[in-house]
């Protein structure tokens, strides 16, 4: 059984032919732009996805949308497609990792199934009580005599008399006194407690148990969901059993558990105070307090340590032996209750909470305003602590946590609980459905590296590789079968610790009786693999081939006549060296008492002029102590705010040697179709300017800014410059067509007759970068013109970087994270060393790269090191951790297991370091062979 692709011809594919067996793990790999995921994607999902719908009724399909079939001859014997890419999470702010496990609704079912309420002021089981438990005690309890009553109340709209003129009207004759039962014509005076509904001996209760029940119906109607069941025993005691159908304890009335009430997506469940947001604006404890090893004493809050006010803090260490607070003990050390009460204040002192009250009072004093400004924050809800669901879940339990518990755990601690929880067997026989779905998912999480997450976390938090491998367990924890699962480099992010565990889940997919096609380059899954497409030779037009296909252990065999990159690379005929000699430098800055999330308060040196990497575990607390520490620590420096240090004590060392610092991350850069490579990297100016040179252009009065489509001008004014129109379909996605009048190009006809070298501006856009820079090249190479020189300056550095293969005017919004880091540092480059010392932080750059494309990343690394600059890069990828001057290892694991500095030196002194699970894998990278 395969899958057989005849004719592919999407993007740069040339009439490929390729089969894929079905049921197994196929690995398609090959250079950045040599075609792997327009075979993988916009080929075989594109038909997989298009078919799915033609099959849906007519109906059905207008909700739909058209999907356009991809540029191929036929392809046989596709299944339904699903994909997985590498995208960031989605769904809004309430969509969480327990959510889009579908863990949450297994938990809802769980908690509503067998969840018991207690009472929040004594700890006891709240229960409903129902007319069988009633009758049961009646014909249970062995009393000699029994009395079924029912508690009266007092009525607005009657008198006590009138009240007992209607109960004898209705036939009732006793009613429940304190010296017992009284006939109601025989009261004289006694207060009535209750109405005796009827009497039962033994011996009656046992005969007629249908009148019983009848008793006790109109007993609860009476009392108002309550009734009593007074005993008398041979020795004529009296005692009484309460019974309530309603669900109450200690006079609290309780919400009877339901699925809905555990849903923070739903008005029911939801936590009024952050409407299920889990974050409220506010007051931000850690702005207040952004030093916890500081005491109360040495100004742990931050805003009482002023001139004026600081008298607040005076008041508090003064009343703080009345208070019972200890102020010379560090914040972090301090009780929950302790900070509770710095916050709250009590009857010795005005808390925090109340400063910050006088503040807002006083508000049209703009000094206030300030203050007020310069603490307040997106802040955790206090009311839910994070977890977004109502006070009423709180009291539901099940074994001895409740939701709110289990959400605040991370996978790691929701699985420890899950196993450890001790049910009845009635409880069991409930709940083992749900508690098989909860472990499944929890487990296969796990399997995937993700067990430092919480279950709160929000999805759009989560970077591309988590939130694919999110999706991926979903998807295994669906147990579909027989569909084909076309997944986008499923490694990302991945430290190889945890590769083998992906491995595994992979596996398991395919076991279940799916085709499994994995976009990878990572060698040890392209190991794994039953099947591999090895795509190439190239880059752009220059690729689009396939190279190799079979079983992967002949990859490794391809010759000169099929020249495979990927297989030059495993069989060790190219490889990136291990530099002869590390860069060592005297300028470092230096991080003081880090400990923010899992950071767990150690010092770090961060060196300059030199290739820091910064490597661990997934969760290990990387990207914590750069992106959220580091970065805005140095820009603050930078910007004349020096001593700002969120998370950690102090920014120390040679801050003074830096001018500027540039964080390259991996957001867009740009939203929209307009914005393009070649506009980001200004190379755009430089060829409008050359194509308003030609004498065509001159003669009708062309500029510069006619070659435009962001102006007026030269443009198409019908899609004024898009190449598209946007069809508003009202309740459907809105639907874009190509342009009638200028029929996708972007430019008016007048526009487009203007030439350079034979090509109009929207041919020259529809080049790739490495043909653009054979087009654009000088015939005179030792003199070339200004304008071109200008113009191949822009363009070298996107080939340098390894973006030789996208086209120069490529919307921006569809490049995917490294493409956009790419470029982002190609703009760097091509400035030159114009900029002063700059500090760069890459953030796990080899994302969707080839080895042979790390090597020009690398290259590029070094283009930058020689002008100057420093570099900081969080990355796994060991080719660039074996190149770097210097590795900050964090770890040893992660979530709560992580977040210690396991090692900073060396990548040769990191391979000889027992504790680090980066060293044992950079060890082989390092030896001779490598």
């Amino acid at each position: 059984m395969k899958i057989d692709i005849h004719g592919a011809k999407v993007h740069n594919l040339k009439d490929v032919d390729v089969s894929i067996p079905k049921e197994k793990l196929t690995v398609v790999t090959g250079l950045s732009g040599s075609g792997k995921s327009s075979l993988a994607f916009d080929t075989l999902y594109a038909e997989g996805q298009r078919r799915y719908v033609e099959s849906l009724s007519s109906y059905a399909r207008q909700f739909l949308g058209r999907l356009d079939k991809p540029d191929v001859d036929r392809i046989d014997g596709l299944s339904p497609a699903v994909a997985i890419e590498q995208r960031s999470a989605s769904g809004g702010p309430r969509s969480t990792v327990a959510t889009r496990t579908e863990i949450m609704d297994h938990l809802r079912m769980l908690f509503a199934r067998i969840g018991v309420t207690k009472s929040p002021i004594s700890g006891e089981v709240v229960r409903k009580d129902r007319v069988t438990d009633v009758v049961d005690h009646i014909l249970t309890c062995g009393a000699e005599r029994m009395m079924l009553v029912a508690p009266l109340a007092p009525r607005d709209d009657r008198s006590p008399e009138d009240q007992l003129r209607v109960l004898q009207q209705q036939g009732y004759t006793r009613v429940w006194t304190a010296e017992g039962a009284m006939r109601m014509d025989s009261l004289d005076g006694h207060d009535v407690l209750g109405l005796v509904v009827d009497r039962f001996s033994p011996q009656s209760a046992a005969e007629d148990e249908g009148r019983v029940a009848d008793s006790v119906e109109t007993a609860l109607f009476e009392g108002g969901g309550r009734c009593q069941v007074w005993t008398t025993s041979e020795d004529g005691k009296a005692e009484s059993v309460e019974f309530s159908d309603r669900f109450e304890r200690d006079g609290m009335v309780f919400p009877e558990p339901t699925p809905d009430m555990f849903n923070f997506n739903s008005p029911v469940g939801a936590c009024g105070t952050c409407e299920g947001y889990g974050h409220v604006l506010g007051i931000d404890p850690d702005k207040v307090v952004p030093d916890p090893t500081r005491s109360l004493y040495d100004g742990a809050v931050a805003p009482w340590r002023g001139e004026r006010t600081g008298r607040w803090r005076e008041r508090l260490v003064m009343a703080a032996g009345a208070a019972d607070l200890p102020v010379h003990t560090p914040w972090q050390k301090l009780t929950d209750a302790q900070r509770e009460l710095v916050w709250n204040g009590c009857a010795h002192f005005k808390g925090i909470h109340a400063f910050f009250d006088m503040l807002e009072a006083k508000s049209y004093k703009i000094q206030n305003r300030v203050m007020i400004s310069r603490y307040r924050g997106r802040t955790k809800c206090t009311t839910c602590h994070g977890t977004r669901i109502g006070p009423d879940a709180r009291h539901v339990f099940v074994g001895d946590v409740t939701i709110h518990d289990v959400l605040r755990m991370t996978v790691e601690e929701a699985l420890t609980w899950q196993a450890s929880l001790t049910l009845t067997e009635a409880e069991h026989a409930i709940a083992e459905r749900l508690l098989w779905e909860v472990k499944h998912r929890l487990t296969c999480l796990m399997d995937l590296g993700l067990g430092y997450l919480s279950l709160m976390r929000s999805s759009p938090t989560l970077s591309g590789g988590e939130s694919q491998r999110i999706a991926l367990s979903t998807c295994v924890g669906s147990a579909l079968v027989g569909s084909t699962y076309v997944l986008d480099e499923p490694s990302i992010g991945l430290h190889p610790e945890d590769t083998q565990r992906l491995i595994s889940v992979l596996e398991r997919l395919r076991n279940q009786g799916n085709t499994v096609v994995v976009v990878e380059h990572d060698d040890d899954i392209v190991t794994a693999a039953d099947f591999v497409v090895d795509m190439g030779p190239q880059a752009g037009s220059f690729g689009g081939e396939v190279v190799f296909s079979g079983p992967q252990d002949g990859l490794s065999q391809c010759d000169d006549t099929h020249p495979s990159l990927t297989a030059a690379y495993r069989n060790g005929h190219m490889a990136i060296p291990v530099p002869e000699q590390r860069r060592t430098s005297q300028d470092k800055l230096s991080m003081r008492n880090v400990h923010t999330h899992n950071l767990r308060g150690f010092d770090v040196d961060v060196p300059l002029r030199s290739l820091v990497a910064v490597s661990g575990v997934s969760g290990s607390g990387k990207s914590t102590l750069i992106t959220q520490l580091l970065v805005p620590a140095v820009q603050a420096q930078l910007d004349g705010f020096g001593g700002q240090t969120k998370g950690f004590e102090a920014l120390e060392g040679d801050l003074g040697t830096l001018e500027h610092l540039e964080f390259v991350d991996q957001n867009p850069i740009g939203k929209s179709s307009r914005s393009n490579p070649v506009t980001y990297v200004k190379a755009f100016d430089e060829i409008r300017t050359l194509l308003a040179e030609s004498a065509h252009a001159k003669a009708r009065g062309l500029k510069p800014s006619h070659f435009s489509f962001n102006i007026s001008g030269g443009r198409c004014e019908t899609c004024e410059g898009e190449g598209h129109v946007t069809v508003g379909m009202q309740f459907m996605a809105d639907l874009k067509l190509p342009c009638e009048d200028c029929g996708g190009k972007r430019f008016q006809d007048h526009v487009l007759e203007v030439t350079y070298k034979g090509k109009n501006v929207h041919e020259i856009l529809s080049m790739t970068v490495d043909d653009a820079l054979l087009f654009f090249a000088p015939e005179d190479q030792k003199k070339p013109p200004a304008a071109i020189r200008r113009l191949l300056a822009k363009l070298q550095p996107l080939h340098d970087v390894g973006l030789g293969y996208i086209t120069l005017g490529q919307g921006s919004n569809t490049l995917s994270g490294g493409e956009a880091q790419r470029i982002k540092l190609a703009a760097f480059l091509a400035r030159g060393d114009r900029q002063g010392h700059t500090l760069f932080v890459f953030d796990e750059p080899t994302t969707g790269l080839h080895v042979h494309d790390v090597a020009k990343l690398l290259d590029s690394f070094h283009a930058l090191l020689g002008q100057g600059h420093s570099i900081v890069v969080i990355e796994h990828h060991l080719d660039i951790l074996k190149c770097a001057d210097w590795v900050i290892d964090l770890g040893p694991g992660g979530g709560e297991h992580g977040g210690q500095l396991v090692h900073a030196g060396t990548p040769e002194s990191l391979a000889q370091c027992p504790e680090s699970v980066t060293g044992k894998h950079l060890a082989p990278k390092l030896s001779p062979a490598s």
